[in-house]
Parts: structure tokens; sequence; C-alpha cells
């Protein structure tokens, strides 16, 4: 048998409660709807602010200074919706416009109503960016955070066998937690696909639309044989011009290092062959995607031995303002020299640094090697 758990209020104490005059009522007015936590919030904030008022008036404004009603209205802009706000403001100002009268206009001073002015705007830009997110309080910043560190997981390389090492670098415009660069990867046995992918523009404004592909992206990548032509098919078929997009993608057999590369109007792919030294450019070619419906590319395909490595990246590391594209292509391939000295793991980072050095783009580079 399951015992009932022992209720919050003795019977005793609830019966006595009852007989209170609208107390039920009061009780049952908190509870009601599923907006109760806005509409006591806006009681509990409204109440505050003529309560400040009063006793700023009666009591004293040093302990109790208009100044306070900043802070309620800026609480109220973090978590009540656009017309439980309005109210809100009605009764601070009339909480302002009593302590006008009983202390006099100059005790408020053009400085503080300055200040309330734009905290009154910057509230109701807040409460209208919730309301059009349809969430409560401060959800949509952490909703935010939560498709951030999805997108930054989902850019990790999956777990390589011991004799095979890579390495992700990614780096935001002007240091921003989103940018158009993203990676999207994945392992089957002995088989790695790894899809480098560039949208247009930068920053935040790029990196909301890098969230919704990478979810596309990434679903595609494994489950068909042509992820670059599939991934043109779903943008070709999405309406409105939205910029464009690049994507270099690899397959690779980590038994035997055959590699095969196909590109959609990315930056080339390097090589880099320990026998001579050298890097080499792949001739991997094709049109940016979501411009044609049928995509064609011109793969290329190779192997990795012992001391080789495959060398991603997206145009921001190679692409600045007034300098050709091949110029920034051989100055990549010079720094690229730096690797050898200190190893691929420790000079990707400081490869990065060294391009992005003196413009603000998204760059992103990805180096896989065979130790």
């Amino acid at each position: 048998m399951s015992s009932r758990p022992a209720p919050l209020i003795p019977p005793r104490v609830r019966a006595v409660l009852v007989r209170v005059p609208g107390l039920v009522a009061a009780v049952r007015f908190i509870r009601r709807g599923p907006l109760a936590r806005d509409r006591n919030l806006l009681v509990t904030l409204t109440v505050l602010a003529l309560v400040i008022g009063f006793l700023a008036v009666k009591v004293s404004t040093e302990w109790f200074s208009p100044s306070l009603l900043i802070l309620v209205t800026l609480v109220g802009g973090l978590q009540l919706r656009l017309r439980s706000l309005v109210k809100l403001l009605v009764g601070v100002g009339v909480a302002l416009g009593y302590i006008a009268i009983g202390l006099g206009p100059d005790r408020i001073g053009v400085g503080l109503t300055v200040t309330i002015v734009f905290t009154t705007v910057l509230a109701v830009l807040m409460a209208r960016t919730r309301g059009k997110l349809g969430v409560q309080g401060l959800r949509g910043d952490a909703m935010l955070l939560e498709l951030r560190d999805r997108l930054k997981s989902q850019g990790e390389l999956p777990a390589l066998p011991k004799d095979w090492g890579g390495k992700v670098v990614l780096k935001q415009a002007g240091g921003s937690s989103f940018g158009g660069d993203f990676l999207v990867s994945m392992r089957d046995g002995n088989s790695v696909e790894i899809a480098l992918v560039d949208v247009s523009g930068k920053g935040v404004d790029a990196g909301t639309r890098a969230l919704l592909l990478s979810g596309t992206f990434g679903g595609l990548l494994g489950s068909v044989d042509d992820f670059l032509p599939a991934c043109n098919t779903y943008l070709h078929r999405q309406r409105g011009d939205e910029g464009f997009v690049t994507a270099v993608h690899v397959r690779l057999d980590l038994d035997t290092g055959d590699y095969t590369i196909t590109s959609a109007g990315h930056p080339p792919v390097v090589k880099f062959d320990a026998g001579t030294g050298n890097w080499q450019v792949a001739s991997a070619k094709g049109v940016v995607l979501g411009v044609v419906p049928d995509l064609h590319c011109e793969p290329d395909s190779g192997t990795l031995r012992k001391g080789d490595a495959l060398l991603l990246f997206t145009d921001g590391l190679i692409e600045q303002p007034g300098r050709d594209i091949d110029a920034g292509l051989d100055r990549l391939l010079g720094e690229a020299e730096r690797l050898l000295p200190s190893g691929f793991r420790d000079g990707a980072r400081p490869l990065v640094n060294a391009m992005a050095s003196g413009h603000n783009d998204d760059c992103a580079l990805v180096l896989i090697w065979r130790p």
C-alpha cells in the first residue's frame, strides 16, 4: 500500500485559514492562469515603485532614493511581457509624479530623468525582443548559449586512431561566439568524412544561418553518397537570396590513407608531401552551393602516407581587402612551413593567428596528418 504525502498545511490550520475573508479568492487569483508569474511580478514591482515614491516623500530620499525606480524598471524589462511592462511604467510614472509634487521637481533632477527615460527605452526593447521570441525572462539568452555549445561540439573531429592526428581551429570575427565558418564530421568504422563550410558574411550575422545549416549538413554527412550535390539540392530549394555558401568535403580511409576531395567554390585543399617537403594544391573544384540546380564537382584523390598531411581552410584565412587571393595562398603556404619544426598540432593555432592578424573575418582551419 502506498502512503499519501503529508499535507503542507495541517488540517486544523487550513480550517482556520479558509474562514479568513478573501484569503481563498486571493490565493486562487495568484495561482490562476499560465501568466500567473508575470502578473504576480507586475503587482510586486508596481507596489514596490509606489512604496519607494511614498517613502521618499514621507521618510527620506537618502534611504529611499528616486534612483531605485531605475532598478525596478530594469527588472521589469528583463522579466515582464511588454503589456505588463507598460503597466509597470505607468506605476513608475505615478511614483515619480508623487515625488515631484511632494518634494519639488528639483529633487529629481535632469540627470535622473534622462537616466530613467533611457532605462525605459532599453526595457521596452528587451521586452519586445523576448515577445518576438516567445520566451520568458532570460531564456532567450540561454537558448543562444545552448546553440553555440552545440555548434562548438559538432565542430570537433571524431576520435581518430593513434596513428592519425587531427586539429581544428575556429576563429570568429570580432571575438564573437558565432560565425559563418563551421565544421561537420563523422566516423564510420575506418572511414572519416569531413566537411568545412563557409557561409557568406561574418560574425553574428552569418552565425544564425550557420547554426541552421550545420544541423542540415550534419544530417546529410554520411547518409548520402554525393554529399555536396545533396547540400546543393537543399539550398537550391530554399526561397530568398541569403548569400552564397562554399564547402569542401573530404572522405578519408584510415586503413589505406586514400582520400577523395570534392569542392564547391571553396579555397583549395593543400597537401603536405613528406617525401618532397612541399605543399601541393589539390585540383578539386566546383560551383558554390545553391546557385545551379545540378552541381557538378571535379574531385581530386590521393593517398596520405607517413608524415603527410591535408590542410583545409576558409577564405578568411587568405583573403584580405586589396590583396589577390593567390598572393594570400602563397603567404599561407609560406607560413605553413613553420608547422614542421613545432609539429602539426602545435603549429595550427599560430598559423591561424599569423594569417588572421590585421583583418577582421571568420577563419577556420582543419589539419589531418599521418605521423
